[in-house]
C-alpha cells in the first residue's frame, strides 16, 4: 500500500489521570498514546492512509495498542514486537486548568527497541510524507533507526516532518536534550513546535525570531503552535498567524499531534505537498488543524478525544 503518511517513534500506553475516588486517590485510564502514534491516527482519522512504525512489548499493552491502530486504519506491516522488552507506560498527571505533567516506565522500554531494518524500504519509499518526533532520539536503537529512516526517506524524495516534544525526564541533560532534538533540522522540510520549545530548538523565544531563524537552516515550513492562540507560520518568507477556537478544555493531551496530523493529512491531498502552495490555502489548511485540535482538548484522553472528518468540517 502506499501512504499519505508513514510516522515513526514511540507508541505507549498513556495511564492518564481522570480523577479522584471518594477516598481522594487518583483514578487513571490506560490510554495509548505517544507522539507519532497520535500523528497517524489523527491523520488517518481525517481521511489520510497512515501507518505507523515502532516498537511494543509482547503483552495485553502492546497488544491493545496495536488494534488501536488497525482499529483507526492505521497500517502496522512496521510495528514491531519485542519479546523481551515490556511496553512503554508514561503516567500523565492533569492539573486542574487540564495542563498536563509526564512520568515515564522506559528503562527498559519497547519504544527504544526499533531498528531500520524492521521498517520495510517499499513501505518507507513509497509514503508521500514521513514524520518523527524526538522522544525516539532519546537512545539507540531507536535514535539511528529514526535518523536513518529520515534520510533514506528524504533520499527517495519523501516530504520530511518533525516535532520535537521536549520531555525532560527523559533525557539525562537539559545540553544533552538540545544537542539531540537540533540534530536532525538538516532532515526536515516541515517543522511543527510548541511555543515553549522555540528556545531549545534555536535560541529565540518570540515566534517570528525563532521562525526566521529555523528557515534560515533550510527547512521550508515552520508551524509554532501558541494553544489556544492558534499558530504562528512561516513558509519561505510568507508569515502570518491564524487564530485558535476556544473551548472549554477537559486535557490537552494530544491536542499537538492532532494539530499536526491534520496539517499532513491536508498536505498529502495535494499533488505537489509543498511546491505551489499560496497563502490563502496554507491557511485555510491550519484553521482546519487549529479547528481538530481544539476538538480534541474538549475531550479526555490523547487518541480516544481525537475527532472525524465530518466532525471537524461541521465545527469549522
Amino acid at each position: 500500500m502506499k501512504l499519505d503518511l508513514l510516522t515513526i517513534g514511540e507508541i505507549l500506553v498513556d495511564l492518564t489521570q481522570t480523577g479522584l475516588d471518594s477516598r481522594g486517590i487518583a483514578q487513571f485510564a490506560a490510554n495509548p498514546g505517544g507522539a507519532p502514534a497520535n500523528v497517524a491516527v489523527a491523520a488517518a482519522r481525517l481521511g489520510a492512509k497512515a501507518g505507523f512504525a515502532g516498537c511494543v512489548g509482547r503483552d495485553a499493552f502492546g497488544d491493545g495498542l496495536i488494534r488501536t491502530l488497525q482499529d483507526n486504519g492505521v497500517d502496522t506491516s512496521c510495528t514491531a514486537v519485542s519479546a523481551d522488552i515490556p511496553t512503554t507506560l508514561a503516567v500523565v498527571s492533569v492539573a486542574p486548568d487540564g495542563e498536563r505533567s509526564f512520568s515515564f516506565y522506559r528503562n527498559p522500554g519497547a519504544d527504544l527497541c526499533l531498528r531500520r531494518e524492521q521498517v520495510a524500504d517499499d513501505v518507507l519509499y513509497g509514503a508521500k510524507i514521513v514524520h518523527f518526533g524526538s522522544v525516539s532520539l532519546t537512545a539507540d536503537p531507536s535514535r539511528s533507526a529514526t535518523l536513518t529512516c529520515a534520510e533514506d526517506a528524504r533520499a527517495h524524495g519523501a516530504l520530511v516532518t518533525y516535532d520535537p516534544n521536549f520531555r525532560a525526564a527523559l533525557w539525562r541533560s537539559r545540553v544533552e536534550a538540545v544537542a539531540q532534538m537540533r540534530a536532525p533540522l538538516s532532515l526536515v522540510d516541515v517543522l511543527k513546535i510548541s511555543d515553549e520549545e522555540m528556545e531549545l530548538l534555536c535560541g529565540e523565544t518570540e515566534p517570528e525570531a525563532a521562525a526566521r531563524a529555523l528557515c534560515a537552516k533550510g527547512i521550508r515550513m515552520v508551524l509554532i503552535t501558541l494553544g489556544a492562540d492558534g499558530v504562528y507560520y512561516r513558509f519561505g518568507e510568507r508569515t502570518g498567524r491564524v487564530p485558535g477556537y476556544r473551548v472549554a478544555v477537559a486535557d490537552t493531551n494530544g491536542a499537538g499531534d492532532t494539530f499536526f496530523g491534520a496539517v499532513l493529512s491536508r498536505l498529502a491531498q495535494r499533488p505537489a505537498l509543498l511546491d505551489g502552495l499560496e497563502q490563502q490555502e496554507l491557511e485555510q489548511i491550519l484553521r482546519f488543524a487549529n479547528r481538530a485540535a481544539s476538538l480534541t482538548t474538549s475531550r479526555p484522553g490523547a487518541i480516544p478525544a481525537m475527532p472525524y472528518l465530518a466532525e471537524v468540517e461541521n465545527n469549522l
